[in-house]
């Protein structure tokens, strides 16, 4: 799966604040991503990250 830094991910799930779209910070083994709700970062594995991306949205839509 392409996820890029600065991508914007609409999850499966939704965090507890509400939201389910998520910032990407940082890509690797684990992304780093960011709730554009609440703004609480979250460090979590590639594997279940991916498993839960209902859609990917390029460049900056989050301002």
């Amino acid at each position: 799966m392409d996820v890029q830094v600065g991508d914007v991910l609409t999850m499966k799930k939704k965090h507890p604040c509400g939201e389910n779209r998520f910032l990407v910070l940082r890509v690797g083994m684990d992304f780093k991503i960011r709730c554009l709700g609440c703004g609480h970062e979250v460090m979590a594995p590639r594997s279940k990250v991916e498993k839960n991306i209902r859609r990917i949205s390029r460049g900056q839509e989050h301002t």
